[in-house]
């Protein structure tokens, strides 16, 4: 089984996450943002991949902190069970549609982070969230897998769209590139290692 699990303690935050990627969606979250925590058992769900989730932080003072923390240990935990990345897909990609919104997000497990993040709006709330932070969470995440990760959106008007599409969307691109694929009997790339 791909598992790992990452601890991350700070003065700010305490994040401990479990992941399988050879699991079936079973996930376990608690976190101090309610809605932080549906939009993880969504990524659970859609993605197939097991998730245990335990994050407390000083939401007292800012949603950022626990927001980013949790992005970056899930993207360690992610990393880790990867491992060598043998026999994957590598390359992942999906389109979302969720009422008036269509989201699209592209992934390359490639060892090298690099992060786009479009058509989103700036300077909204969203249940007392900075819709912001959802950029930052996925940047995080992005740089602490080593990956590229592609997310726009298309269109939209509801903000609780377009959080809840890109959790769902991101999950199947990130499902797609993780799947072993019985034709390739290595690394999928001309380097020999990702």
């Amino acid at each position: 089984m791909r598992e790992a699990v990452i601890e991350r303690t700070t003065k700010e935050t305490s994040v401990k996450i479990l992941i399988n990627l050879d699991g079936n969606g079973v996930y376990e979250i608690k976190t101090d943002i309610p809605f932080l925590t549906h939009m993880l058992e969504l990524f659970s769900k859609h993605s197939l991949f097991n998730l245990e989730v335990e994050a407390t932080g000083d939401v007292d003072v800012d949603h950022h902190h626990l927001i980013e923390d949790v992005g970056i240990v899930l993207g360690e935990a992610f990393k880790k069970a990867l491992g060598d990345k043998k026999g994957i897909n590598r390359y992942g990609f999906f389109t979302l549609p969720m009422d008036e919104t269509l989201i699209a997000s592209a992934v390359d497990l490639s060892g090298r982070p690099y992060f786009v993040y479009k058509g989103f709006p700036q300077n909204a709330t969203l249940n007392g969230i900075e819709f912001d932070l959802f950029r930052e969470f996925w940047k995080s995440f992005a740089f602490s897998c080593m990956c590229n990760l592609h997310i726009n959106c298309h269109y939209g008007l509801n903000l609780h769209h377009m959080a809840e599409g890109t959790f769902k969307c991101v999950a199947r691109a990130l499902r797609m590139a993780v799947e072993i694929n019985s034709r390739e009997t290595g690394i999928p790339s001309t380097k020999g290692n990702l």
